[in-house]
């Protein structure tokens, strides 16, 4: 599969009141042409912010990239000039975010954001502009589009809302759509309709960068997952592979985390702590206060990303010359 995005070891700081903000550390992916990868893990472990530098949208002060490249097309998208980036987002590269009504202006009505958005990349007349407008809104399940053209966002509800962010995303039909929590502020019934609907609408050869929390979401929408935890990655694996066998223990909490509907009653599955502060990070692996098998390496050193039959995991567990058994 050839290689549509690469990002290598990419760091991201934030300078803060309280000192700097360590977001992304390190961070290394690839998508495929027309591959799904979903990317994983609890809220403030970096995701977004990894997401957002694809597109140099990080708010600069108080954020800064401070080392990486972002490869796109053999392109450095952190170094290439303004005027070409702007030409890249929403026509090659298109983002669905996790709340509409922040990214969709409150001040104009929807048609008016879908027709520029279109004549913004394309030199094509209004009329025309407005026309695929109501195809799209059409195509992703808004009743009597024509109309909707007419109303401003907060006339429509959240799930409308979402169905006009992807067909923004969609319209200019992307290489890459990156798909920040795109469900969260959903109600479970509505969910499932917008996720069936960017599977449905996402074109083979176009590739999904998917951002979610939900084990659920990645086993139904991926092929390949990376799974970040306080900054870093610390496990990626084709999506089966990382179900049926997880090498890094924060995995294998969150796959146990999901909710089974086996008609036992018992308690949802959690896991113990929380995400450390990204303001200071401890020592050694930044999960082993709260992991099972941690050991006493863990506390010294911080475990490299280990490779091995296309698995990729931040442990000890996963080093073929670890000699201590974990306590």
């Amino acid at each position: 599969m050839d290689t549509l995005l690469e990002i290598e070891d990419l760091t991201v700081r934030f300078d803060t009141d309280e000192g700097t903000l360590t977001a992304v550390e390190g961070v290394s992916l690839s998508i495929g042409k027309g591959e799904t990868l979903g990317l994983v893990g609890e809220s403030g472990c970096g995701k977004s912010v990894t997401a957002m530098s694809i597109l140099r949208l990080i708010p600069s002060p108080p954020g800064r990239i401070e080392s990486g490249r972002i490869h796109f097309h053999d392109r450095d998208m952190l170094t290439i000039p303004d005027q070409d980036l702007r030409e890249i987002r929403g026509k090659s590269i298109s983002i669905i975010f996790q709340e509409p009504m922040t990214a969709l202006s409150p001040l104009k009505r929807v048609g008016h954001q879908l027709i520029e958005a279109i004549q913004l990349h394309e030199d094509v007349p209004k009329s025309d502009a407005a026309r695929r407008a109501v195809e799209w809104l059409g195509k992703v399940g808004i009743p009597d589009p024509a109309q909707r053209m007419q109303s401003y966002p907060f006339q429509l509800s959240g799930g409308m809302r979402q169905r006009v962010m992807i067909a923004m995303a969609l319209m200019l039909e992307p290489e890459l759509i990156i798909a920040d929590e795109p469900t969260t502020a959903l109600d479970v019934t509505v969910q499932a309709q917008v996720l069936e609907l960017i599977k449905a609408m996402k074109r083979d050869e176009t590739s999904l960068l998917l951002i979610t929390h939900d084990m659920g979401v990645i086993w139904e929408m991926c092929e390949r997952v990376t799974v970040m935890y306080a900054s870093q990655v610390v496990e990626t694996a084709a999506l089966r592979d990382l179900f049926a066998r997880p090498r890094h223990p924060y995995t294998e909490a969150l796959i146990r985390s999901i909710p089974k509907l086996t008609g036992a009653r018992g308690e949802l599955e959690t896991i113990d702590g929380q995400v450390p502060s990204p303001l200071a990070y401890p020592g050694g692996c930044r999960f082993r206060d709260r992991c099972c098998k941690a050991f006493e390496r863990c506390e010294l050193e911080m475990p490299p990303l280990y490779e091995a039959d296309r698995v990729a995991a931040r442990c000890f567990l996963s080093d073929p010359n670890q000699s201590v058994p974990p306590i």
